[in-house]
């Protein structure tokens, strides 16, 4: 159990009382700020890492690419199924303590990522990681609403935006330079440095929070089946790619995945406790919020899972070079993310929510737009950098607007249901977007190698290509000239496949925009009006 040693000025208010934050001081916010932000940018470190040095990690392990699908789909099925667990579990034994426990348990994981050997291993691993991040990440942002009032919540959770995605704007640069010099398994070796000062934090520097009224047990069951019933959703969209649909493998898990998936509802709504009070979504503002979450989040996370294989695969960009592509998106979220926090006082949430995603959806479209062709800076730094506009504009007025939809003793259930939207988006944007990016793929070969003139052994190799997002290790063993010709059609289709997938996106962040437009609460907050 832990304990903190030496008792904060406002921590037994905060365990007392279901609204702590006003017996809260100073010192309390700022080591309680610094701890959310440490802990944040554990995960979004991480996220930003791995899905540059995925190209490396399918290449080095000869991994397919629905195993590369499920390195990202085991850690955001952990997040998700049992983030709502997390923010419960915060509420009824301590937001800090939960915290500290997902700290080190992400840092355990993370290590064991680092002196893997082997695909399954990994994706085992990444899956435990996930586990420890479904603990941590609801708990930070609850921290902050438990500890920061109505008022300062907007720029506190500015603030935590701004630092984080600052700490994640060295990622994807420096896991390019490490896979770039080093191996990939190095890039896991990061989150356990920046877990020894959060630990520390959390242990002695901040008040506990809980929730007076928080249910005695958690549910259990509901996580359980919800893992099972995305697992087994996840599992369809994936092998959807290689099997089809009409495949009894595909299909049956597709039908369990569902049926699990209604016994999920179905037990939240007869819980006495449920880890999912669906009485939450009765908020029409709840509901639309976390409705735009999903699309907006789907767009990103299946445009940002395919842009490193398009940098590296196709336009023939090093690592490090694939990684810099981030770094517009990283320092605009930081720059202006303390900026738009304060944009939900001022000009309501409606505002922002459809703008922000309006504007994404633009650098989406860019990014579909080169083909093979277009400059580094123009095709790729460019769309990029709009893109962290619009999510800059959007994520801290749209995070400010789920907290302030819910009563303040539910800040950890909200934070945690909307954080596992976000992952269930990131979660089927991989599976469904990389299995439609796929099957695009693989008929960009079969078209070009129907109307190919080419020995058996060059269309052997480039028929090898499909099932995978890295060109084959066969390709080195033929000649020059016929190594680059099969290099340029694989890479073509693939660059065709890359398209759909940015064209894809840019539909779902209009639609979230449509959705902010339609739900989103468009008065400002009494204080700024």
């Amino acid at each position: 159990m832990l304990v903190n040693p030496r008792p904060l000025p406002c921590e037994e208010a905060a365990i007392r009382a279901v609204d702590p934050q006003a017996d809260c001081g100073r010192r309390a916010k700022r080591a309680t700020l610094i701890a959310a932000i440490l802990g944040s940018s554990l995960a979004f470190l991480d996220g930003s890492v791995v899905n540059v040095a995925l190209p490396a990690i399918e290449a080095d392990l000869r991994a397919g690419a629905a195993a590369v699908q499920w390195l990202v789909g085991a850690y955001q099925l952990s997040l998700a199924a049992l983030l709502l667990v997390g923010g419960a579990a915060g509420d009824r034994f301590g937001r800090r303590r939960i915290f500290a426990i997902g700290v080190g348990l992400f840092a355990a994981a993370s290590l064991w990522c680092g002196l893997v050997s082997s695909a399954g291993e990994l994706i085992a691993a990444r899956a435990a990681q996930g586990v420890g991040a479904a603990l941590l990440v609801p708990s930070s942002l609850a921290l902050i609403g438990a500890v920061f009032d109505e008022h300062e919540r907007g720029r506190a959770i500015g603030t935590w935006a701004a630092f984080s995605a600052l700490a994640a704007a060295v990622g994807p640069i420096l896991g390019g330079v490490i896979v770039d010099h080093a191996t990939w398994h190095w890039i896991f070796l990061i989150n356990p440095v920046l877990a020894l000062p959060t630990l520390w934090l959390a242990i002695w520097h901040l008040p506990e929070s809980r929730d007076a009224q928080a249910p005695r047990r958690l549910d259990w069951p509901g996580a359980l089946l919800a893992f099972a019933g995305l697992g087994c959703a996840v599992y369809a969209l994936i092998t959807a790619a290689s099997r089809g649909w009409a495949h009894v493998a595909t299909g049956g898990m597709a039908a369990l995945g569902i049926v699990l998936l209604g016994a999920f509802i179905a037990v939240e709504a007869r819980s006495a406790a449920p880890m999912m009070p669906l009485g939450l979504f009765r908020s029409r503002a709840f509901s639309g919020i976390n409705l735009l979450t999903l699309l907006l989040y789907a767009a990103l996370g299946g445009a940002f899972f395919f842009l490193p294989f398009d940098l590296v695969q196709v336009h023939g960009y090093s690592v490090t070079q694939a990684g810099a592509v981030f770094l517009p998106f990283t320092i605009i979220m930081a720059v202006l993310s303390r900026w738009s926090g304060g944009l939900i006082d001022w000009l309501g949430a409606r505002t922002p929510l459809v703008a922000g995603p309006a504007i994404a959806a633009a650098g989406y479209a860019l990014l579909a737009l080169p083909g093979r062709d277009g400059a580094y800076w123009s095709a790729f730094l460019l769309p990029v950098a709009v893109v962290g506009l619009g999510m800059a504009i959007a994520v801290a007025p749209l995070t400010t607007a789920v907290i302030n939809a819910v009563p303040a003793h539910r800040v950890g259930v909200a934070s945690g249901v909307n954080n596992a939207v976000a992952s269930v988006a990131n979660l089927f944007a991989v599976a469904l977007l990389g299995a439609v990016g796929l099957a695009a793929y693989g008929n960009g070969i079969e078209t070009r190698l129907a109307a190919l003139d080419a020995p058996a052994e060059v269309r052997q190799v480039i028929a090898d290509a499909r099932g995978s997002f890295v060109a084959p290790a066969s390709l080195s063993a033929l000649p020059d000239d016929r190594q680059a010709a099969a290099r340029a059609l694989i890479a073509d289709s693939l660059s065709g496949g890359i398209r759909l997938v940015m064209l894809l996106s840019c539909g779902l962040a209009l639609a979230a925009a449509a959705c902010g437009a339609a739900t989103a609460p468009r008065r400002a907050s009494p204080r700024r009006r």
